[in-house]
């Protein structure tokens, strides 16, 4: 049972399916890729429910063995927020409408809903239940959503740490490398001007903003160039767009030296960010989803072995060869002068040996080597 091979696998994600991967998409293809039938059960939608079309399971277009489901509730979807109680109610009869609908026995269920929209309890005692939190759990139910799982992965010790009062096994497993990133071919040219990275969101609330300008006005002789969602329709991993967004958006365009190129497949994203020479991570530790622990988008960053200057991010705290960040927990002023003095010093920190190591420490945390650990996880787990 424990090898992922073969199996009917139901991954359950806060965040649909979409132009902008994260770890649970990235982990439906690798799990698709090993011969699994995947369904990836998106968040509900908000919208009324069309009871004839309320269910509905699509090809992903992205591997043959992946599956999308889509589905609208036959309830008011703000009793989440209300009734948490009476939400689940009604949660446990729709959780048995779209597994009638999959027609076949779940082998797995991978939870990433930290969400807590579909408890364990909803799903058949027989299949695997497998929690895998990726995001920081503020509240009691993102606590309350590892019931019933019978292991549990994190990318970070401070999220394992969260659940210790479930008595069941917990393992870390690293953010992973998607398959477009791997083996990138060395790029030693320096551009001039610099070519500065960044790749997420730029909707999210919890970038520091006021940093990041800064940091852009302060060094004309660099262009920085930004790729993910900045408009309500480029994105399907949440964000803020109200007006502060707008104008931090409006910001970045008002710069000369700033090149916004929005949501472009994964594959593309791989060779245009190994053409940077070194990149920029920028969130307030005290507003970050993952509470300033780690970032998906660091191993795609090392994946081109190029110098990551960032704010602090406790996973990388002993690996200064990897990532060079600023001491502060509790804000980024000495992160524009940190960002100058690497610029200024970009032959060091990108010597051919520097690049290597961090092009290998990204090859090591691949998907493919990231579901590989976790089946050996599994099978000595069932012995």
């Amino acid at each position: 049972m424990p090898r992922l091979r073969n199996k009917i696998i139901l991954i359950l994600s806060p965040q649909a399916w979409g132009k902008m991967f994260l770890s649970k998409h990235h982990y439906a293809i690798e799990l698709a890729k090993l011969g699994n039938v995947v369904y990836f059960l998106n968040p509900p939608a908000q919208t009324p429910a069309n009871l004839k079309k309320s269910i509905e399971i699509k090809y992903s277009h992205v591997h043959p063995n992946l599956f999308l489901i889509d589905h609208r509730l036959y309830f008011p979807y703000w009793l989440k927020f209300k009734f948490f109680f009476a939400f689940h109610w009604l949660m446990k009869f729709q959780v048995k409408r779209i597994l009638k609908k999959i027609e076949r026995p779940i082998d797995i269920i991978w939870s990433y809903d930290i969400g807590n929209f579909y408890p364990f309890g909803f799903f058949n005692r027989d299949a695997l239940r497998i929690f895998h939190p990726v995001d920081e759990p503020l509240n009691l139910p993102a606590i309350e959503a590892a019931e019933g799982a019978e292991i549990i992965f994190s990318v970070t010790e401070e999220i394992l740490s969260k659940y210790s009062k479930y008595d069941v096994p917990k393992h870390l497993i690293r953010h992973g490398l998607a398959g477009d990133f791997v083996d990138l071919p060395l790029n030693a040219t320096v551009n001039k001007p610099l070519h500065i990275g960044y790749s997420g969101n730029l909707s999210r609330n919890d970038i520091d903003r006021e940093t990041l300008v800064k940091i852009i006005e302060e060094n004309r002789n660099c262009i920085f160039e930004f790729w993910g969602s900045f408009t309500a329709d480029q994105s399907n991993i949440g964000g803020a767009l109200d007006s502060e967004t707008e104008d931090f958006i409006a910001r970045l365009r008002s710069n000369s030296n700033v090149v916004l190129h929005g949501v472009v497949p994964t594959a593309e994203l791989a060779i245009a960010i190994n053409r940077m020479q070194a990149f920029l991570i920028c969130y307030d530790v005290q507003r970050d989803q993952s509470k300033g622990t780690n970032s998906h988008k660091v191993m795609e960053y090392l994946s081109t072995g190029k110098v990551i200057i960032s704010s602090n991010l406790t996973s990388y705290e002993k690996h200064p060869e990897l990532v060079q960040m600023v001491p502060d927990r509790n804000h980024n002023h000495s992160l524009p002068l940190l960002f100058k003095q690497i610029i200024n010093q970009l032959d060091e920190y990108n010597s051919i040996p520097q690049q290597e190591q961090r092009k290998e420490y990204a090859r090591e945390n691949s998907y493919a080597n990231q579901v590989f650990r976790i089946e050996k996880i599994l099978i000595e787990m069932k012995k």
